[in-house]
């Protein structure tokens, strides 16, 4: 570590932003479904390789582990960071805080074809400041629970997460500027990522929670009256 921290800014920065990169590139969703045994995410529901879209499988089990490894990837990168990113030529956390969640977003071992980061972003937030992690789980809560409709509370998280850290500045947590764009920008991100949810819910089209374990069921009840 030390050998590295002697490199000159740039070197210093590239390598870690690269190394973030491709720890977010780690595709939990379908590591987790091939040690399972279950059908390739990619391959059913939204496509998404997300734990979202592996709950879809029906099985719980496997889009938990999906969750824990995509935030586990996007605290650690930025926790390494945090502690040992810090160079007399400035600060590598917002660098890596935006890799890792770009690795997530498009990474390079599926073709650049990932998910949408929400567990990654909660991950990177834990890692930058719990209490901001809270607050944001607890909005993606209240809309989840009171709408039932989970892109709708990914999205309210995203626009509040920012807002959250500029006004929670120097009150709950230290400001810094850079951190705050970083936070901003992968907000935004994440929206942009969600554009076929927002073409749904303007259209009154997006699934409610729930709704595909209901007309699983309904479709076995059907079955089994023939």
């Amino acid at each position: 570590m030390t050998a590295i921290a002697a490199l000159p800014f740039l070197p210093y920065l590239v390598l870690a932003v690269v190394a973030a990169y491709l720890l977010g590139s780690v595709p939990f969703a379908v590591l987790v479904s091939r040690l399972m045994r279950l059908q390739d995410p990619r391959s059913y529901g939204s496509g998404n390789p997300g734990a979202t879209n592996v709950l879809r499988s029906g099985n719980k089990v496997a889009a938990a582990l999906t969750l824990l490894g995509d935030a586990a990837k996007g605290w650690l990168a930025v926790w390494v960071a945090l502690r040992w990113g810090q160079h007399p030529g400035g600060s590598v956390v917002p660098f890596v805080m935006l890799a890792v969640f770009l690795g997530h977003l498009y990474p390079v071992f599926l073709r650049f074809k990932g998910g949408k980061g929400v567990a990654t972003a909660l991950g990177v937030l834990l890692a930058v400041q719990p209490l901001l992690a809270l607050a944001t789980v607890a909005t993606w809560l209240i809309v989840a629970v009171f709408l039932r409709i989970s892109s709708l509370a990914a999205l309210c998280a995203a626009v509040f997460a920012p807002l959250f850290y500029l006004f929670g500045a120097g009150v709950a947590w230290p400001g810094n500027a850079p951190i705050g764009v970083a936070i901003g920008l992968i907000s935004l991100l994440l929206i942009y990522r969600h554009r076929a949810n927002i073409e749904r819910l303007l259209a009154g089209t997006e699934p409610r929670i729930g709704a595909g374990k209901k007309a699983r069921a309904a479709g076995n009840a059907g079955h089994s009256k023939r």
